[in-house]
């Protein structure tokens, strides 16, 4: 039950709420959206409920119909790879104004992250929010954190498509060897090599997307045949 004190604050914790819903895939894709069953479950009124939904379907997670309903949007091809566009392009461009002597505090902060998404009984969901610190530590430790907020409100789809590979995944322990890569060659000073593993790490996603969506169409929006092109980032190259 949502609990909040003023209509501002009541109606961020809705959308929050909802929005957690959505990426998670509590409400999986194309799930119709009742603003009276919502708006019970929560424990508010309607009011705040119709609101984040306007709010989650500007961001293209739901899809409003007059007359008709609110549903989950399905994962679209064509934002996720928008999104993992521009977050390559911040990523990698991070990478490049790593200072000379890294700060020990966050470096042993980014171990113990990924000590963490090593264990063998870790769950997915854990995982998950591992592997966002894990990314939101690299942008700090370039000193552009603040980029972290532009990227995770433009990378929705993008996260579904994650998520959906991840628990597709045997184990999510075998992603965290992606991580380990990257952060050894921030480690050794070596920028080449990690834009290379992050690029590479970052497009994991495509293969995952093409993969889950022959087996479940169902769960993608049909505007697309097929996955865009992947496009390579060589502005500051």
């Amino acid at each position: 039950m949502v609990r909040a004190d003023g209509k501002k604050s009541n109606r961020r914790a809705v959308y929050e709420t909802l929005r957690r819903k959505v990426l998670t895939m509590e409400l999986p894709p194309g799930s119709a959206l009742s603003e009276n069953e919502l708006a019970a479950a929560l424990g508010v009124s309607r009011t705040p409920v119709r609101e984040s939904l306007i709010l989650l379907s500007e961001e293209g997670l739901v899809q409003v119909f007059p007359q008709v309903g609110s549903f989950v949007s399905r994962v679209d091809p064509q934002k996720v790879a928008d999104a993992q566009f521009l977050r390559e392009a911040v990523e990698l461009a991070s990478l490049e104004d790593l200072p000379a002597e890294l700060d020990p505090d966050l470096v042993a902060e980014l171990e113990d992250n990924l000590a963490r998404q090593r264990r063998p009984d870790i769950d997915r969901e854990e995982f998950f929010a591992l592997d966002e610190a894990f990314h939101h530590g690299l942008l700090r430790l370039s000193g552009h954190a603040d980029a972290w907020t532009t990227v995770v409100a433009a990378k929705g789809h993008l996260d579904r498509a994650r998520r959906l590979g991840l628990y597709d995944a045997p184990s999510p322990v075998e992603f965290a060897g992606q991580h380990v890569e990257i952060l050894r060659a921030v480690r050794e000073g070596d920028t080449a090599l990690a834009r290379q593993a992050m690029r590479a790490h970052l497009r994991a996603v495509f293969e995952d997307v093409e993969r889950i969506r022959a087996r479940s169409p169902e769960l993608f929006s049909s505007n697309s045949a097929s996955l865009p092109t992947r496009r390579n980032v060589v502005v500051w190259e």
